[in-house]
């Protein structure tokens, strides 16, 4: 009697394996590493670039896996399904980063005064590397109007060193850095706050500037948000702009039902 030949372990299998799971190990080591500041952004990014190649390959090596053991019934049916998994989960957040870029406008400076956007104290600051802050053109205007209704300035009944004592009391529960100590307010019409947010996802940083102005009767609010990296905010500046004067409102608000009540 004949016998089957032995089945061969399929080695694409065991790459795939291993290059899926240095992928994922590579990706969190890496995000950690820039969350806590070990890790430069340039070099965060070239190595999401590499992370992102590696899981690609995983994938490829698992496909090729696959195909030999349904043609040929080679092993390795374990490792080419780590492989493939680990792949897929390293993947997925790209996807989101994806859908994101064809889901809003390519727009990384984004200020709720388009005519007189507040001066960004951290512009000297920025490298090659960054972003080049420039005027915004009148397409990128028409942008941003069109899908950022509410990125829009606010006014306030209360006085200048009120706003801004509120203004710095948000910026501390957001966890933004200041650049440079909180100005006095005492005396002035018109003060600028800068600051370095960080996005939720990724922590990619963006200068921040808010501008508080006396305006007679009424203080005047305006925010601006300027990514550093990236030719795409994916709506970060935005959405953070948004998110800050939403709460501020409540602060301002807290505070002239306290002046209310005294």
């Amino acid at each position: 009697m004949g016998s089957d030949p032995e089945r061969q372990t399929s080695k694409a299998a065991g790459w795939s394996r291993r290059t899926g799971v240095f992928s994922a190990v590579l990706l969190a080591t890496v995000w950690v590493g820039h969350h806590y500041e070990l890790v430069e952004t340039t070099v965060f990014l070239w190595v999401l670039g590499i992370v992102a190649l590696l899981a690609a390959l995983a994938l490829l090596f698992a496909g090729f896996a696959f195909s030999r053991l349904w043609n040929f019934g080679d092993r390795g049916g374990h490792d080419l399904t780590v492989g493939a998994l680990m792949a897929v989960l390293v993947l997925v957040p790209y996807g989101v980063v994806a859908y994101r870029i064809t889901g809003t406008p390519p727009l990384r400076d984004i200020s709720t005064d388009l005519e007189d956007p507040p001066v960004l104290g951290t512009a000297a600051a920025r490298t090659r590397d960054m972003n080049v802050l420039t005027q915004p053109t009148p397409g990128e205007q028409r942008l941003q109007a069109q899908n950022y209704p509410l990125v829009t300035g606010r006014s306030y009944n209360l006085p200048l060193d009120d706003v801004v004592d509120a203004v710095d009391a948000v910026m501390k529960r957001q966890g933004w850095k200041l650049v440079l100590p909180l100005p006095a307010g005492e005396g002035q019409s018109e003060v600028t706050i800068d600051a370095v947010a960080k996005s939720f996802a990724l922590d990619l940083p963006a200068d921040v500037a808010i501008r508080v102005r006396d305006d007679g009767d009424m203080t005047l609010v305006d925010m601006r948000s300027a990514s550093r990296y990236g030719r795409h905010d994916l709506g970060d500046d935005a959405a953070r702009i948004v998110a800050f004067l939403a709460e501020l409102d409540q602060e301002i608000a807290g505070q002239e039902g306290t002046a209310a009540a005294e």
